[in-house]
């Protein structure tokens, strides 16, 4: 067979031996460049859908908050983007003011020095916490620039009391443990001296617990909730 296609060559093509044998060598070379264009294709392809589904998921997230796009947010080219000018004056004063117990990670990246990453990581603290209810816990975020924390406030209405409050008369250890500001060894004592001495009333009966400062207490308390249920109050 291969020498069929040497004679082939040499008659129509002018090839010879060294020629034929070198031009049978390309052949595979060529076919597997052609496939890999191929691949890269379809890969660059995907990539794109991908991104663009993002960018669908992001709309949809902005117009469920309120937020009216007068442009699209594809990163195009804008002449006015290279001016300086307040943020303040021209975005949050245009768009409503949610609670910031409500915003996802998308719509926290209209806030200026925000993205993806960084609004990730201020949900996560914020969840895992129960709310944000002081400007300083912000600093606590990993990744969070100082000077980006009261651009924050120009967009979003904090909350004066945490949404979500632990239920410390009947919590678990290792549920009390998983909030931020409560080590493993702290939610083991807090859940034994309730077992020995009975329910708590109020944040100071935290304080009974000598060990405890006065300082740890009054951080936690907010996020705390001492109502007991009608049952509870009843086996009293």
């Amino acid at each position: 067979m291969r020498q069929r296609l040497y004679f082939w060559f040499k008659t129509h093509l002018g090839f010879s031996a060294k020629e034929s044998r070198g031009f049978l060598l390309l052949i595979p070379c060529l076919l597997l460049l052609v496939g890999a264009s191929q691949v890269l294709a379809w890969a660059k392809d995907r990539n794109a859908e991908k991104h663009y589904q993002q960018y669908l998921n992001q709309v949809d997230s902005l117009e469920r908050a309120g937020v009216q796009l007068l442009a699209s947010p594809l990163p195009t080219f804008n002449p006015e983007d290279t001016l300086s000018r307040s943020h303040s004056s021209k975005v949050s004063d245009r768009i409503k003011r949610l609670p910031f117990s409500e915003v996802d990670s998308v719509v926290l990246q209209i806030v200026p020095g925000i993205g993806a990453l960084t609004a990730g990581r201020i949900i996560k603290h914020r969840e895992s916490l129960g709310g944000f209810i002081k400007v300083e816990q912000l600093h606590e975020v990993f990744g969070l620039r100082p000077e980006t924390i009261p651009v924050i406030w120009e967009y979003f209405d904090f909350d004066r009391v945490a949404p979500r409050r632990i239920e410390i008369n009947t919590v678990a250890v290792e549920e009390l443990a998983k909030h931020p500001y409560i080590s493993y060894q702290e939610a083991k004592v807090l859940v034994a001296y309730r077992l020995q001495h009975g329910p708590y009333l109020q944040v100071d009966d935290l304080l009974k617990i000598k060990i405890f400062k006065k300082d740890w207490v009054g951080k936690i308390g907010p996020y705390l909730n001492f109502e007991m249920k009608k049952e509870e109050s009843q086996n009293k």
